[in-house]
């Protein structure tokens, strides 16, 4: 939904998080399934409308993120694709990212996931590969944290879509 210049005036109401608020149960959990695929995150952060604000919601968000248990995060995880490339990208680009790919599904038994949201677009593909490189050398513990955390921020950022109607 437009804002005047990205900015929303304080004290201003925000007419996506009102539409988010008062939206039946059964939209708004709909709404936040495609933000993050764990029905009882989606549940937890529905049942808790109305927000008074977007930061609470975020709030709300990274708390639910935190307290879940790890059968949750692996229904949140199997509603995720791996990032690609661009179809104009080389074919030898695309064959080193799939191989990546499978190398860290095999070692981890999910897909690779990342917040991209602070890279520009050319700048993504690079920032795949390199983590992929990075974390295949994790232990599975230490990439569980990791990985749980990337879900967080991809939440939040298409939480923060989902209210601004972008």
């Amino acid at each position: 939904m437009p804002r005047n210049s990205g900015q929303v005036r304080a004290g201003a109401p925000d007419p996506g998080l009102d539409r988010f608020n008062t939206a039946p149960p059964a939209e708004a959990e709909a709404a936040l399934l495609e933000c993050f695929g764990s029905r009882r995150w989606a549940q937890r952060l529905a049942a808790h409308r109305p927000y008074p604000d977007i930061d609470a919601l975020l709030a709300a968000a990274d708390e639910a993120g935190y307290d879940l248990p790890p059968e949750d995060l692996a229904e949140a995880l199997s509603t995720e694709v791996s990032p690609g490339l661009h179809d104009t990208a080389p074919h030898s680009a695309h064959l080193a990212l799939r191989a990546a790919h499978a190398a860290y599904e095999c070692r981890f038994g999910h897909v690779f996931v990342i917040c991209l949201d602070a890279f520009e677009p050319a700048e993504q593909p690079d920032q795949v590969l390199a983590g992929i490189r990075a974390r295949l050398g994790h232990d599975p513990d230490q990439e569980r944290v990791v990985t749980a955390e990337e879900m967080r921020r991809l939440a939040r950022g298409r939480i923060i879509g989902l209210i601004s109607g972008s």
